[in-house]
């Protein structure tokens, strides 16, 4: 079911940029009881991405109609939002007006076994680089190749996400999420000055610890770092958080560090719903 500039309607235009050439970005919202969660933030997180890239955002009491609006339609699902610099313009050049498209899709909740949560996922590296572009990292543009070219390096249904390094050699995130290590009472994620995307539930993460006093540490770090922590998990806003049991050959504890911050997550995640975040 798709909401495309308010009407309800399966097609945009040929011509439109976000097709001819990903000139755009999207959000992916979990719903839960027929409401998006962390709505406010998304909203802000493609807002500050309109901001980059130079698309005029639509306003902020639309896009929230909107997406309540479509997801009233299924109990629990998984409502995308894509912004896009509309149809228009000389080849790369932007046009002189610009008429931005909005599309709201909704999906049906992926049906990922609880086992995952509390048990955790077997991972892998991925062969397949990011790039290095401090003008676009951060932010969920629509060009994702690098992530598809990434997963598309394994078939095993075993493996459940594959981690990406930059063209340096530093750990950045998973094809579909942030990553969290623990090592020595301190949490670390990389730091994503050049490459990766600065997803919603990591933002989260880092202000629950900052609210108890948790240190969080941001910086470079490679595999041999990553493998000798204590406990390492992935998250994003579908998944919620899933600890990390094994990378290839090295096995880690599902640590009570994780735990704790998965029940925390959750709680933070209801006081959001009632208007406390």
């Amino acid at each position: 079911m798709n909401l495309i500039n308010g009407e309800f309607r399966e097609y945009i235009e040929v011509a439109d940029r976000g097709f001819q050439y990903g000139d755009g970005l999207f959000e992916t919202i979990a719903v839960i009881n027929q409401q998006p969660v962390f709505l406010d933030r998304h909203i802000n997180r493609i807002k500050a991405g309109c901001f980059r890239l130079q698309i005029p955002f639509p306003s902020i009491d639309l896009l929230i109609t909107e997406a309540h609006q479509l997801s009233k339609q299924s109990t629990n699902g998984i409502l995308k939002l894509i912004l896009t610099r509309g149809s228009g313009g000389r080849g790369y050049r932007m046009p002189d007006i610009i008429n931005t498209t909005r599309v709201f899709s909704l999906f049906p909740p992926p049906n990922y076994p609880v086992s995952l949560r509390e048990q955790g996922i077997i991972a892998r590296f991925c062969d397949t680089r990011l790039g290095l572009n401090p003008l676009l990292a951060g932010i969920k543009h629509l060009n994702r190749l690098e992530q598809i070219m990434a997963r598309s390096e394994w078939t095993n249904p075993d493996i459940k996400e594959g981690i990406m390094l930059d063209i340096n050699g530093h750990i950045i995130e998973g094809t579909m999420t942030n990553l969290f290590y623990y090592k020595n009472n301190t949490l670390y994620t990389s730091v994503l000055e050049s490459s990766g995307v600065a997803g919603v539930i990591r933002g989260v993460i880092i202000e629950i610890c900052s609210n108890a006093g948790f240190p969080v540490i941001e910086h470079t770090f490679t595999k041999k770092e990553l493998l000798s922590a204590e406990e390492i998990f992935v998250c994003n806003s579908i998944i919620g958080i899933w600890p990390v049991k094994q990378i290839e050959q090295t096995c880690f504890k599902v640590g009570s560090e994780t735990q704790k911050l998965q029940n925390k997550l959750a709680q933070f995640q209801i006081k959001a719903h009632k208007g406390d975040d």
